[in-house]
């Protein structure tokens, strides 16, 4: 239920152009895809296409150029293709979620009914992490604070008259609670099954309307269902009269940001010592933020990121 499914067809790739940014190459319809020559001062950094993706390979690319490495961002929508691309050195820079990631390579490793080993510990999954990327020849850098995972959200509303402020509130109100969420909730040991044994929570049925869609949030503002799938940077909670419910059992796997680099071209302290910086002050709240600023008021993501370096003194003004 993260935003990368698996296609069997061919995926668009767009090259994203920021001011700072050269562009770069598509990989649109290429069978594989292979090192490209270069300098390691001479960087590529991918982005998955949705905003958040983007507004985060902005951020590394502006980074980077000020710190006096030249760059180029690549759009590509799928882990199937941007993956070998990082290990073969075209891509050498991207954006990930520690959790999600992790699985993605055990299955690709191991099959896919290998045994999951993203979990909500960080320590854990991050160990596993590292161990699968370094086989592939990837590095993976240090987890920032910025958490982008599953959440459960009902409308304000509905949550000061039964006094909800966490999942285990809710499991001990007794209310029934019908979900708007994927299909795929009846099964995943993260959704009803999950809500059901860690909180107790009265699953009355699943609305099958998609994972924090615009349908999903309106059956529950409606009053329809009573609580929605969705995710802690979703920027358009406010606008449908919503909130979250704290996860405060841990039920959902410890999807961080994380930036992945290929170790041969990205992988030295001078990379890791820029990203760094914005690790050690990006908050899942401040990514909300910057996805509202370019999801609801519609601002061009490369104006909200620098903006956002700006504001906290990692780029001058």
């Amino acid at each position: 239920m993260r935003r990368l499914p698996a296609l069997l067809a061919l995926f668009a790739v767009t090259v994203l152009t920021p001011a700072a940014c050269t562009t770069g190459p598509s990989l649109e319809d290429q069978g594989r895809v292979t090192a490209s020559p270069g300098d390691s001062r001479h960087l590529t950094i991918g982005s998955a296409g949705f905003t958040e993706s983007d507004l985060l390979a902005r951020m590394y690319s502006l980074l980077l150029e000020h710190a006096g490495y030249h760059t180029k961002i690549i759009s590509v929508t799928n882990r199937e293709i941007y993956e070998p691309a990082l290990e073969s050195g075209q891509i050498d820079v991207v954006p990930e979620y520690a959790a999600t990631f992790a699985d993605w390579l055990n299955a690709k490793a191991h099959g896919p009914d290998a045994p999951a080993v993203g979990s909500p510990d960080l320590g854990a999954t991050m160990t596993a992490l590292r161990s699968l990327a370094g086989a592939r020849g990837l590095t993976v850098l240090d987890s920032g604070r910025a958490v982008d995972q599953n959440a459960f959200a009902v409308t304000g509303r509905f949550a000061r008259a039964h006094g909800l402020r966490t999942l285990s509130d809710l499991g001990r109100s007794g209310l029934p609670v019908r979900l708007a969420a994927g299909d795929e909730c009846v099964q995943r040991p993260y959704c009803a099954p999950g809500l059901k044994k860690t909180y107790g929570i009265r699953i009355t049925g699943i609305d099958p309307k998609g994972v924090g869609t615009t349908q999903a949030k309106q059956a529950v503002q409606s009053g329809q269902d009573q609580m929605v799938l969705t995710t802690t940077t979703d920027a358009t909670l406010d606008e449908f009269g919503l909130v979250l419910l704290e996860d405060d059992k841990r039920l959902q796997n410890a999807d961080h940001i994380v930036p992945v680099v290929n170790r041969a071209r990205a992988g030295g302290p001078g990379v890791t010592k820029v990203l760094d910086r914005l690790n050690s002050v990006l908050t899942t709240a401040d990514l909300a933020r910057l996805n509202e600023e370019v999801d609801i008021r519609r601002r061009l993501p490369d104006d909200v990121a620098r903006e956002y370096l700006e504001s906290k003194g990692l780029l001058p003004r």
